[in-house]
Formats: C-alpha cells, structure tokens, sequence
C-alpha cells in the first residue's frame, strides 16, 4: 500500500510565482527531463540523486560562477507527460530553507508543449523576485537542451 503524501501547508504565505513558455520539444520530452533527467538541463553533472517517482525525495547541486547550490525536495504529484508537482528547497540564496512548491503543467500545442510553472510558498518577496527572474531562464535553458538531444 502507498503511504500518503505529506504535501506542505502553503496556505499563509502570500509570494507565488507562475510562468509560461512555449516550448518546442513534446510533453513527454518534458516530462521526462524533469522526472529522471535533470542532469542534463539543469543540474551539475554527476550531483542527481532522484529516482522520479510520488513520494521519493530527490537532491542536486546547480553551479553558478564557480560555486554549488543544493537543492532537495519530494516528489508530490506525478500525471505521466502532463503534470510535475515536486517540493522545492534550497538554502540562503534561493528559499532560504523554506519547503516550497513547484507544479509544472504540459499541454501538448502544435509541434511542441505550453508549459505553465506554478512556484509556491515563498518566505518572502525578495526570495521570489530571484526565481521569477531565474525561472525564464532555466526553462529556455530545458527547452534547447532537450531541442538538442532530440
């Protein structure tokens, strides 16, 4: 039997974020990319523990001008090639240790996937300035890396 799972109280904090972006690769590229294949768009290589599965935890290291950022999490919610739910922790520079919810929705469009990010319960204003600034940019990174590999 499959233990429930423990999805995080988000109901007092007031800084969200959503993002949109057209991508041009499929949803089920997408999906997979963000389910078991972060190493090659997102994290530094060789630093993916995540098995992309509801309720297993994962962890990865970014790298940014030389030095390593942690990242952990769960993950929540998974619909095969439509919906990522995951909780998203970082340290000082990023959610300054709060758990926090990422939710990534896949619809297929055209050729390629609308994709809609969805960033949950930050501790503060200025901790979601800094992700919605990244967020483009780490999604225009996923989309021409997985346009590449396909």
């Amino acid at each position: 039997m499959m233990k429930p799972v423990n999805i995080p109280d988000l109901s007092a904090s007031l800084f969200n974020l959503t993002v949109e972006r057209k991508m041009n690769v499929q949803p089920n590229v997408l999906f997979d990319a963000w389910t078991n294949q972060f190493d090659r768009w997102f994290a530094a290589p060789g630093s993916v523990i995540m098995e992309g599965e509801v309720n297993t935890a994962f962890f990865f290291e970014t790298e940014f001008e030389d030095k390593r950022y942690p990242h952990y999490g769960r993950f929540l919610k998974l619909e095969q090639n439509s919906l990522i739910e995951i909780t998203w922790v970082t340290g000082a520079g990023g959610t300054k240790g709060a758990e926090t919810v990422v939710a990534v929705k896949l619809e297929p469009c055209g050729n390629g996937t609308k994709l809609y990010l969805t960033h949950s319960g930050f501790p503060d204003e200025e901790s979601r300035d800094q992700h919605k600034q990244a967020w483009p940019l780490v999604l225009e990174q996923l989309d021409r890396r997985m346009l590449e590999a396909t």
